[in-house]
């Protein structure tokens, strides 16, 4: 084994187990301290700050009580002119209430002089009410049996009134029920009609359709097939406006309405012109049929 000799200082400095004469009197001084110092100079930033937030806010309050104290001073100001004002206005008044005061008692002693006027009018008065009242006693007594006998006729005319007025509601509903009878038999009637017109064209439908199976007829009755179904579907739509016309007429009446038997127009739809068929000649080799508006065959 070799033994090496180190200063000792450079091994000090080398390895660092030593404190740094003459700044540490132990290992890690100098970054503890550096550390503390950190720590104070935040400590010291957070302080300064919350000084600067003081010392904005004592700001502020200072001019907001400065500007309260001004706004105090400026209302004593007005305070004071209004009071120097009221004690003026007091003085006047005292003035005018003196004036009054002593207007006042000449009045006074001119009313009662007037008083003893009016007393003596008034006992006159009185006596002329005294008579007046026994009049009125003997008025009253005539009107109190005229009344009694006016209630009487009143109390029968009233009876009358009542009885006239259960035969009026009676009589109106008796029209009512007649209006609504009479409405019911014009829609009942004009249906069946309509009814009658849509089962007849329905008819003459089914039998157009039936000719029309063969292909040599179809292109002959196309058109009227089209003609008929039209007819039918106008027939249709009148019978509901028909219908609903005629059902809003007998609600008007029986709430009330007037003026409401009156038969609902009715459109005369034109039948499908006549017809010339060839079922025969196209399906037998007979004669050409001819066909009225109503689809009946028209005699020969």
């Amino acid at each position: 084994m070799v033994a090496v000799q180190v200063n000792q200082e450079v091994a000090d400095r080398e390895t660092n187990t030593l404190p740094f004469h003459p700044f540490e009197n132990q290992q890690g001084d100098i970054l503890r301290v550096e550390k503390e110092h950190q720590v104070l100079q935040e400590q010291l930033r957070e302080a300064e700050e919350k000084f600067e937030q003081l010392q904005s806010r004592s700001l502020e309050e200072v001019a907001a009580l400065e500007e309260l104290l001004k706004k105090s001073v400026e209302e004593t100001e007005v305070s004071q002119n209004e009071l120097d004002w009221f004690h003026q206005d007091s003085e006047t008044q005292m003035k005018k209430w003196q004036q009054e005061k002593k207007e006042n008692g000449e009045n006074l002693k001119a009313l009662r002089g007037t008083v003893k006027k009016h007393s003596d009018t008034n006992e006159r008065y009185l006596k002329a009410i005294d008579d007046k009242e026994k009049q009125y006693n003997t008025c009253l007594n005539t009107f109190l049996e005229t009344s009694n006998k006016f209630a009487n006729d009143k109390s029968k005319l009233e009876e009358l009134i009542k009885k006239s007025q259960v035969n009026s509601q009676e009589c109106e509903k008796r029209a009512v029920k007649a209006e609504v009878s009479v409405l019911q038999t014009w829609k009942e009637t004009e249906i069946w009609k309509l009814k009658g017109t849509i089962a007849k064209a329905e008819g003459n439908l089914r039998m157009l359709r039936a000719l029309s199976s063969s292909a040599s007829a179809a292109p002959v009755l196309k058109s009227q097939i089209d003609s008929w179904e039209i007819f039918i579907s106008n027939v249709k739509k009148q019978l509901e406006k028909v219908e609903a016309e005629y059902e809003e007429k007998i609600e008007l009446v029986k709430n009330g309405a007037r003026n409401c038997l009156s038969k609902v127009e009715i459109v005369d739809f034109p039948w499908p012109q006549g017809l010339v068929l060839r079922a025969r000649c196209l399906h037998q080799g007979g004669a050409e049929e001819k066909w009225d508006q109503r689809g009946h065959p028209e005699p020969g």
